[in-house]
């Protein structure tokens, strides 16, 4: 089992209870998944920048990445209906505690000018969106094979009714919010 999976079975669960002032254990928010998503318009006409986002995607998350495709047609960006616009991975249990393990404790310290997330970035359900600029903060990622900086967002998935029962727990997990 995960060490911060152990944690908050074990610890965390419980202060939340205290904390959220919640009368059964159940009520307790918890994370539920993570997803990555990268978004990559130049696919649209070069399709194999898109091979190599979902090769990067794959090594970052540790599973197979999906391939997403675009729901509407838009003239102006020549986009047809069907056609692959980027990447997710929806990551779950002991890969998922593992996931935000490495980003809290290895990745985040590794962005520049770092001075604390945003609190900002919930979106009224406890749910939280963080967003890269690009794939090498990631120690996975070989700095000489890449050919092009990707962003990509990842978004926080949480059992919480509002945005403070969310952040609690995230910070209670160990995410550096301000």
């Amino acid at each position: 089992m995960n060490r911060l999976m152990e944690k908050y079975n074990k610890d965390i669960k419980f202060e939340l209870k205290k904390e959220l002032k919640y009368k059964n254990i159940m009520m307790v928010p918890k994370l539920e998944k993570i997803v990555v998503n990268s978004g990559v318009g130049e696919a649209t006409q070069n399709i194999k920048i898109l091979d190599k986002v979902m090769e990067e995607l794959a090594i970052i998350t540790g599973q197979k990445p999906v391939l997403r495709r675009a729901k509407k047609s838009i003239a102006s960006f020549r986009l047809r209906t069907g056609m692959p616009v980027g990447a997710s991975v929806s990551l779950r249990g002991e890969r998922m505690y593992d996931f935000f393990d490495r980003l809290v404790s290895v990745v985040i310290p590794r962005i520049k000018d770092f001075r604390g997330l945003s609190s900002k970035s919930f979106d009224g359900s406890g749910n939280y969106t963080l967003s890269l600029k690009d794939q090498l903060v990631f120690p996975e990622i070989n700095y000489n094979k890449v050919d092009k900086l990707k962003g990509m967002s990842i978004t926080f998935v949480t059992s919480a009714n509002n945005n403070k029962e969310g952040e609690t727990l995230l910070k209670h997990l160990g995410m550096p919010l301000k």
